[in-house]
């Protein structure tokens, strides 16, 4: 089933039409978390067979703006998996190590192995966003400016699609989710944590700072979800105003596309078939 949210291949990706909100046919809030409980133990059940399949990786992004939701999705979705079987990684101001690689270094030494889930929380997509937005950034990486440094974005663009495809011609199937929260619903969050005492640790100055390159982001946004949405590394746009809802649609997502992937239990041969019948007489035979 295709999602609605999915951001078309062919560039089309309005942002100003891209809903923040459920739509008005919404189940309510504990149907939601109903839903989201039984595609999470469903999720549980897939990557059992997806660990001992061991043909596949898979590798989820997360990007959004400050307060969105990623980390609270994150930890809701995955709430059943396996962790042996998980690896998250959060990316945020590059190290100095990092700064002496090229953008995409950090995170493909990050990639997962076969037979893995992968969680990006924030990417290698940050180099076309934040580094966008704050060009004064680029000095750190010393690389080779071009005249016009409107020219550097499409570049990383095909970097990135091509480093994608490299990665899905291997068999990583990867997902990619922007949550899409409104400037509104951001704000409300920024005010809950800071008039409650157990959330005050999760604000930082710098939110606010951030918040006011808002338009700024949305241009940059834009210009990335149409660039990198292919058939290989789709990225969905999901309204990220009711946390219930979206949690609900991303995990319908990943449920969905695992089992398109047709993943099953390694067969076993005949001759090994026979061994285990020894085995079985052997251990029936103990003492």
């Amino acid at each position: 089933m295709i999602s609605p949210y999915l951001v078309p291949f062919d560039q089309s990706f309005d942002l100003s039409s891209s809903p923040t909100t459920p739509p008005a046919d919404a189940p309510g809030k504990k149907a939601l978390k109903k839903e989201l409980k039984d595609l999470v133990d469903e999720l549980d059940e897939l990557q059992r067979v997806f660990y001992a399949d061991d043909r596949f990786s898979l590798l989820l992004v997360f990007q959004a703006m400050d307060a969105a939701g990623k980390d609270s999705t994150i930890r809701s979705v995955l709430s059943g998996v396996n962790p042996q079987g998980c690896q998250v990684y959060s990316f945020k101001k590059p190290s100095k190590e990092e700064l002496e690689h090229d953008f995409l270094w950090r995170t493909a030494k990050c990639l997962p192995e076969r037979g893995r889930i992968g969680v990006f929380n924030r990417s290698y997509y940050e180099e076309t966003l934040v580094v966008r937005v704050h060009p004064e950034y680029l000095q750190g990486q010393r690389i080779q400016m071009p005249e016009n440094l409107d020219d550097l974005w499409p570049e990383r663009y095909r970097a990135i699609r091509e480093h994608e495809r490299h990665l899905a011609n291997n068999n990583t199937v990867i997902l990619k989710f922007w949550l899409n929260v409104s400037k509104e619903e951001q704000k409300n969050r920024f005010l809950d944590r800071l008039q409650r005492p157990e959330k005050n640790w999760k604000f930082e100055a710098g939110d606010l700072t951030e918040r006011g390159y808002w338009d700024d982001y949305m241009h940059a946004y834009q210009d990335m979800l149409n660039a990198t949405s292919t058939e290989v590394a789709p990225w969905y746009a999901i309204p990220a105003d009711d946390k219930p809802f979206m949690r609900k649609e991303v995990a319908r997502i990943i449920v969905d596309k695992l089992k398109s992937l047709q993943l099953q239990y390694p067969k076993i041969s005949s001759e090994e078939q026979a061994k285990f019948t020894q085995y079985e007489a052997q251990l029936l035979g103990e003492e």
